[in-house]
């Protein structure tokens, strides 16, 4: 791969991990301020998008090199890796948001405050995950990077979330609280979604199976 090449993937990756940089630390600061456990989970989400950019920064940074020595067939398994680990993470995630979700709608309940702060930085957090995705997902495409399609799966999964966070905050303003814990669970069930797709195709990659149909 040329020089060019390279530079435009690690640039879209660096610029991935400022942009998770700015939305996990607004959700933060708003969730904690408003208790809202929607934007929580959008936050914890972020959070492990942030470390997912990074990773992939450091999986498309390594895996252009040559093959050596040691890695005769070269390092493009790197961003297979990375994926995968990525897939890993959101699963966590998903265990701890479905985990608090059921505890706030059957054990104990919460006060939660729709501000227009929270409202804010969840149309904030769409029109950067709107953006971040196509520009992923079209470096993605041109490389033909998986590390930078894992990328672009979570900004886009991260539209809808945050769409439905955002119908938490509008039940919470009429007085429905426990909206926000139902909008949390269908955020999770999104993200298990998301992971099983993008799990799926890592493993297939690693285990470098036939694609269908070629066989034939």
């Amino acid at each position: 791969m040329d020089a060019q090449a390279i530079h435009e993937k690690k640039s879209i990756a660096l610029s991935s991990v400022f942009a998770a940089v700015v939305l996990t630390g607004m959700k933060l600061v708003v969730g904690l301020s408003t208790n809202s456990l929607g934007i929580l989970s959008e936050a914890a989400h972020s959070g492990l998008d942030l470390l997912a950019a990074l990773i992939t920064y450091f999986a498309v940074s390594m895996s252009d090199k040559p093959p050596d020595e040691d890695h005769q067939y070269g390092h493009g398994k790197m961003e297979n890796v990375s994926a995968l680990f990525e897939t890993i993470l959101l699963l966590v995630t998903c265990g701890w948001i479905i985990w608090e979700a059921v505890q706030r709608l059957v054990f104990r309940s919460a006060h939660v405050e729709a501000t227009v702060w929270s409202y804010g930085v969840v149309v904030v957090s769409i029109f950067i995950d709107f953006t971040r995705s196509r520009a992923l997902s079209r470096v993605a495409k041109k490389h033909h990077s998986q590390a930078l399609e894992a990328d672009a799966l979570h900004f886009s999964s991260d539209i809808w979330s945050s769409l439905t966070v955002l119908a938490g905050l509008v039940g919470v303003s009429l007085g429905y609280t426990s909206i926000d814990s139902v909008a949390a669970l269908a955020v999770a069930l999104l993200v298990l979604f998301v992971s099983y797709r993008l799990g799926r195709r890592t493993i297939d990659a690693l285990m470098d199976r036939v694609p269908e149909g070629l066989a034939r």
